[in-house]
């Protein structure tokens, strides 16, 4: 597909799912193919890269089958707006990495804001639903719609974390104010997210267990 097709159809993609056009922001997968500028790598470890070919067909951007995999931005933000939708399967698991190292996992050394679907974990806490600041500060109210497209817009300046979620307000917090150490996976302790970092790189996890994760309409305004 041509670039101008390709663009005329991120747009209309944009049209469609009431997202409004501003110049100020910047798409994040505007061509057909491996996405330019990310690097698929490690779930927990994004220091690993990983031969899982994450693909953009028709504007709507696609994981791997490998299950266990970020694709992450070569590029490291600090203050910005992310707009995004996410469409999961029944038991999906994504998330989006925020301001995370190019190192560990970004659920712990930086932030994750959860994306799943209720049936993944039966179990989940409220801060490991949708919306949750990974095991961190759980979301005022659940909104997901299980197998619909999520509609997702995330605000960071400096320590104010804002994100709405299909136009609903689910976090408006000050990340100063989260003081507490946060356990890992194997049990350890993660810095609390008040001493996490300011800046890093952003992403989009693939932990599914029965299907592709699907991203459409993703773009960013840098605020700095």
């Amino acid at each position: 597909m041509c670039t101008r097709l390709l663009t005329f159809s991120l747009l209309s993609l944009l049209a469609g799912s009431g997202i409004a056009a501003d110049e100020d922001f910047r798409l994040l997968f505007p061509d057909d193919g491996p996405p330019k500028g990310w690097t698929v790598r490690e779930w927990n470890d994004l220091t690993k890269k990983v031969d899982a070919p994450w693909t953009v067909k028709d504007g709507i951007l696609q994981t791997g089958s490998r299950r266990g995999t970020w694709l992450v931005s070569d590029k490291e933000y600090g203050d910005f707006i992310l707009e995004v939708e996410i469409k999961l399967t029944e038991k999906g698991n994504s998330g989006i990495a925020l301001r995370a190292p190019m190192y560990g996992d970004p659920a712990f050394d930086g932030m994750e804001l959860q994306v799943a679907d209720f049936r993944y974990n039966t179990q989940a806490k409220d801060s490991e639903l949708t919306g949750g600041i990974y095991r961190a500060i759980a979301p005022s109210k659940q909104v997901y719609k299980p197998t619909e497209w999520n509609k997702f817009r995330v605000e960071l300046k400096g320590v104010h974390l804002k994100v709405t979620l299909n136009g609903e307000v689910i976090q408006d917090v000050d990340l100063d104010k989260y003081d507490q150490p946060v356990k890992r996976h194997d049990n350890s302790n993660a810095p609390p997210v008040k001493d996490r970092p300011r800046r890093g790189h952003i992403g989009f996890q693939h932990l599914s267990r029965d299907g592709p994760v699907m991203i459409r309409g993703a773009r960013i305004k840098v605020l700095e």
